[in-house]
């Protein structure tokens, strides 16, 4: 049986991952292969750069994703990406 702080951790990172803007972002950042800045995020999802950033506060709770300060830049680095593709793909697989 799993206890208290495993099922608030576990929770924190389902709900991270349940949403779809930021599964994309997840994604977007994990093709690139290399740290991307927030404000290319919010320009390939065509949103305000604030609301990409309440998402990615929600994914760097949930340890999915790293924030770097670049000078007066915000830079992102994905986290886990092994693990959070392998949730994915059984995602995948038990919603068909």
């Amino acid at each position: 049986m799993y206890d208290e702080k495993e099922i608030s951790q576990v929770s924190i990172v389902f709900a991270a991952l349940s949403n779809p803007t930021r599964l994309k972002i997840l994604s977007i950042i994990t093709e690139t292969k290399k740290p991307l800045h927030i404000k290319a995020v919010a320009i390939t999802l065509k949103m305000d750069y604030a609301a990409v950033y309440r998402h990615i506060a929600i994914l760097k709770k949930a340890n999915l994703l790293q924030i770097f300060e670049v000078g007066r830049s915000r830079v992102l680095s994905p986290l886990h990406v092994e693990g959070v593709e392998q949730l994915v793909q059984q995602a995948i697989i038990v919603a068909k």
